[in-house]
């Protein structure tokens, strides 16, 4: 029986950032640091450390998998390790992404935001 998205929820923003950035396109370790950092403009930076246990607890739940190793492309004959998001973590990603579209788009929030400079 395929396991319902919402018993996800709520993930939390790192796992939000990797998993958005998996979904783009397939990425290796030090890939998906840079693309988190750049877009949370600096918000979430995360080592090494962080970011393997992060990759592992959502392999463990099966939303991402390990692409198995290639070389980057951005570097010259050195293989990097990449991984990909699965259609189980498109789903809970997708559930997410609902759930924070309502939320952002409620009277009290919009209300909270109404004259707010950005």
């Amino acid at each position: 029986m395929p396991r319902d998205p919402r018993s996800f929820l709520p993930l939390k923003p790192v796992d939000v950032q990797l998993l958005l950035a998996l979904a783009e396109e397939e990425r290796h370790g030090y890939g998906l640091v840079q693309e988190i950092a750049a877009r949370t403009e600096g918000l979430i930076e995360l080592d090494p450390g962080n970011l393997y246990r992060v990759i592992k607890r959502l392999a463990d739940d099966e939303l991402v998998i390990d692409a198995g190793h290639r070389p980057a492309r951005d570097l010259e004959n050195e293989r990097r390790r990449y991984y990909k998001i699965t259609a189980l973590g498109q789903r809970v990603l997708a559930a997410e992404l609902q759930r924070l579209r309502a939320l952002v788009n409620s009277p009290a929030v919009r209300a909270l935001t109404r004259g707010v400079a950005t």
